[in-house]
């Protein structure tokens, strides 16, 4: 241990901010960093400083182009870290959920592209494998890192590649499932693996569960398993600060920390313990007292006991020890955990104090948007995440029997207020999709009524939950699926767009697709109230501000409701069109019809509502009355979609019609706009009636 090299005693702050910068900043060191090659050329006080540089850097391009804040402030420090260390593109980087990929895209040669992310023919919101070599593995799901690296380290053994491997995974995502299934594999295969664990007590929310407790308990004993230059592996204490944020989250714990420490020590080392919290940070203990406590405090570590080579935990910030630790890790075979902790939002105060509302922003608004902005004259409409909050209230007051799950969304999902009404009734499962699905199974073998509030994208992580724990017993559980259709600026990773398809094949199951506020409330309730599995799908943002009549008659389900038709539909025409519209895009394709009817078209057009099940005595209404052709419009994947139930019906009776289905085609669609999206699928009304007056 005499061999040790003490860590940099220098104590460093990062440069500290308390508004978006608005002009892009003086960024002399970072200006001449191309790619990760350059870094190699600055001295350890030139990379401090190009911290700062970076997340001035971020400050400024972020609020030009909106998107991920938070977690991208917080890793500055670990990704100039990394890429010191690795050779990459040779040596592969994998980041997880890529919310915090920002400072990777800037150093590796898209700086001057960063303010351009999330917007049509701009950056991706994610790392994405064509847009740079760098990029190692597509992402924008978490818990997947673990898994898609140890694939690569394989690969590389197979094919005699002295390539190192590195996973960056945050302690939200390591709740995944599908984490734990890599670590253990990894440990099976004797993988030469580098993950680091990027702990910063959150995900999009706060983290939660037995896990999150386990990492802060590693924290707060401020001791560290550290590495010296020889690659030993030995024990150091830390400085633990008050003002600690994960220290002050777990404040109800430290009691129980401290007491478990000395009752798992013989009497003299426990007597010990209690001048080690004093001395210098990142210090090496005594050779007999690190043995000891090595052997009796680290051995509940998690990752220890799984096989890794675990080190740290370390602070994320300070970046010339991140890097003498990253050197020497990545020297080592095996399985190997660096456990850092981070800040999300750090450096910029208002973040800092609101991990949670700075996870993301908007684009800052332009002087000229500001001076011209005039003030609306009417309330903007409602969210749908807020109308299924207000929904989730109203019916939890009236059924104490309801309770709500959700795997780590519940301020996405609009349930904030009911977390504080109904904290009992509350189950945030972290992120764990499959598991969330399966509770929620549990819960309705008994007489509760469980709903769950899921993103459409994350529902496909619990499909085999879904079909074989719930709709194969065909449980009372009620699925309301947010982000529903095309999602905007998050691009393909994050869109909603297979959910009819692969719900409406599943037996047992109701879907229901509202077309606006008022339909979405009353259709979580006749989905609710439905004894057996049924699902709302609804998409991101505002409605077009309808009023919610809470009173209003319950919709009957499997009804659909025909909402216009042209003067001339019930004369006598050769040609008669029925638009049957599922979900939102109803009031583009009534706009697309009026147009029609005013070249002459007869038309009705029908609010479907039910993709399963499909009100088809209606349609056979409409045969009866002339209708000639069926066009169909949805904002989901053409293949397998509403529209496709309604040719399986019309082919099933012999109906001599014509089909046509408006949705999105065989392709995944890029990021852009919402509005762009729809016009680049055909789903705006312009698109709608183009595509029917060419079919006409």
């Amino acid at each position: 241990m005499s061999d040790f090299a003490p860590a940099h005693q220098k104590s460093y702050s990062a440069q500290v901010f308390d508004e978006i910068l608005t002009v892009r900043p003086n960024t002399p060191i970072l200006d001449r960093v191309a790619s990760p090659a350059d870094l190699k050329h600055l001295s350890s006080d030139e990379l401090i400083g190009l911290a700062d540089e970076l997340r001035a850097y971020l400050l400024y391009s972020t609020g030009v182009s909106g998107g991920h804040f938070g977690a991208n402030l917080g890793v500055v420090e670990l990704t100039i870290a990394l890429h010191t260390v690795l050779n990459t593109p040779y040596d592969k980087l994998v980041w997880d959920v890529g919310h915090q990929a920002y400072a990777h895209k800037v150093l590796t040669g898209r700086r001057e592209r960063l303010p351009s992310i999330r917007s049509k023919d701009g950056l991706t919101a994610f790392p994405e494998r064509n847009e740079s070599e760098y990029d190692t593995f597509g992402v924008g799901h978490s818990s997947t890192s673990i898994s898609a690296a140890l694939g690569m380290s394989l690969a590389a053994r197979l094919l005699g590649e002295n390539r190192k491997v590195a996973a960056v995974i945050g302690d939200g995502a390591m709740t995944g499932g599908m984490a734990f299934e890599a670590m253990n594999d990894a440990v099976q295969q004797n993988a030469d693996l580098l993950v680091v664990l990027n702990d910063n007590d959150m995900s999009i929310s706060a983290a939660i569960g037995g896990f999150s407790r386990h990492l802060a308990r590693l924290w707060q004993r401020g001791l560290a398993m550290d590495i010296d230059k020889h690659g030993n592996i030995l024990m150091v204490k830390r400085d633990i600060s008050s003002d600690d944020r994960r220290i002050r989250h777990y404040l109800h714990m430290a009691n129980e920390a401290f007491e478990d420490v000395s009752s798992r020590l013989p009497s003299k080392i426990g007597e010990k313990i209690s001048g080690l919290f004093s001395g210098t940070p990142s210090s090496p203990l005594p050779d007999k007292i690190a043995e000891k406590i090595g052997d009796k405090l680290f051995a509940d570590n998690l990752f220890k006991a799984i096989g890794f080579t675990y080190l740290g935990p370390f602070d994320g910030h300070d970046l010339p020890k991140l890097v003498s630790v990253l050197e020497r890790a990545s020297k080592l075979k095996g399985a190997v955990l660096v456990h850092v902790h981070t800040v999300k939002g750090k450096g910029f105060l208002p973040a800092e104090a609101d991990p949670i509302g700075y996870h993301a922003i908007g684009k800052l608004p332009k002087t000229t948007d500001v001076a011209h902005a005039s003030k609306p004259s009417t309330p903007p409409a409602k969210k749908y995440s807020q109308i299924f909050g207000e929904w989730l209230m109203h019916t939890a007051k009236a059924d104490d029997k309801l309770v709500a799950i959700t795997p780590a969304m519940a301020e996405g999902s609009g349930m904030v207020e009911y977390t504080k009404a109904f904290p009992e009734r509350f189950f945030d499962v972290a992120i764990a999709e499959q598991h969330a699905v399966t509770l929620a199974a549990g819960m309705a073998t008994s007489v509760l009524k469980p709903v769950v509030a899921i993103y459409s994208t994350f529902l496909q992580r619990g499909y085999d939950q879904l079909i074989h724990d719930v709709a194969l017993q065909n449980l009372d559980v009620t699925f309301a699926i947010d982000r529903a259709g095309l999602v905007g600026e998050d691009g393909a990773t994050h869109a909603g767009v297979f959910d009819l398809a692969y719900l409406r094949c599943v037996p047992n199951i109701i879907i229901a697709a509202p077309s606006d506020e008022h339909e979405c409330h009353q259709l979580l309730n006749a989905c609710y109230q439905y004894q057996g599995t049924a699902a709302v799908r609804y998409p991101r943002g505002a409605g077009i501000g309808r009023a919610v009549d809470v009173a209003d008659t319950p919709i009957q389900i499997g009804k659909a409701n025909i909402v216009w038709r042209s003067d001339n539909a019930e004369s006598e025409q050769a040609q008669k069109l029925a638009v049957l519209a599922f979900g939102t895009r109803l009031a583009d394709a009534k706009r697309a019809a009026m147009r029609l009817a005013d070249k002459g078209v007869a038309v009705v057009v029908v609010d479907m509502r039910w993709v399963k099940p499909l009100d088809t005595a209606l349609i056979d209404i409409l045969i009866a009355e002339g209708v000639t052709h069926f066009a169909t419009v949805e904002e989901h994947q053409i293949a397998g979609g509403a529209g496709s139930a309604v040719n399986e019906y019309m082919i099933a009776q012999g109906y001599p019609v014509k089909l046509k289905n408006l949705g999105i085609t065989d392709r995944f669609i890029e990021h852009a706009s919402h509005e762009q999206q729809l016009a680049a699928c055909g789903l705006d009304a312009d698109g709608i009636y183009q595509s029917l007056a060419d079919w006409l």
